[in-house]
């Protein structure tokens, strides 16, 4: 499981390196709407390692720039947690996800560098149903221009007297001007 975290931390710092040094900077327009459609992989964290062994999820983002360095996001998609085998039973532990609904903001600091941070809910989808609704806080750090969007992100989804759990996630997104 480390070693799958590391590979995925590398990746992303990889990817950054690589197109930063290829491509000019990226601002948001200001005043203007993009949307961002993403893939999503990576590691459960918290209890979510007891029962799951990666991420696979899709989000949609839409973004509004605020100025031409800092936009206002909206997002939402869904995440699945892959099960793992139960060491006593053999049999494989309950499939499950996590549909968010977020708003956030980006800012770049550095060329085509940014930072984010959103909030909202998540709400847990089981095999047998519909599971909590929970809080939802996610940084993350990421490169993105005129077209593509980079992004190593941390989602925590945490609920009053539970444990709390969540991902790390490698998002690769395609984006366009509405």
């Amino acid at each position: 499981m480390k070693s799958l975290f590391k590979l995925t931390i590398l990746a992303a710092i990889v990817t950054v390196l690589f197109f930063a040094i290829s491509v000019q900077a990226q601002t948001i327009p200001a005043k203007a709407w993009r949307l961002g459609l993403g893939i999503e992989t990576g590691v459960p964290t918290g209890v979510a390692t007891l029962g799951a062994t990666f991420t696979l999820g899709g989000t949609a983002r839409l973004q509004y720039g605020i100025s031409n360095n800092f936009a206002l996001t909206l997002t939402t998609g869904g995440y699945h947690f892959f099960p793992k085998k139960n060491p006593v039973t053999g049999n494989r532990y309950q499939s499950y996800g996590e549909i968010p609904v977020k708003i956030g903001f980006k800012e770049f600091f550095a060329k085509s560098i940014y930072l984010g941070g959103e909030i909202g809910t998540a709400s847990e989808k089981l095999e047998s149903g519909w599971g909590p609704t929970r809080l939802d806080l996610s940084p993350a750090l990421g490169y993105a221009n005129q077209h593509w969007d980079f992004a190593v992100h941390y989602e925590n989804f945490s609920r009053h007297g539970e444990d709390s759990f969540g991902l790390v996630n490698l998002r690769v997104a395609y984006g366009f001007a509405l």
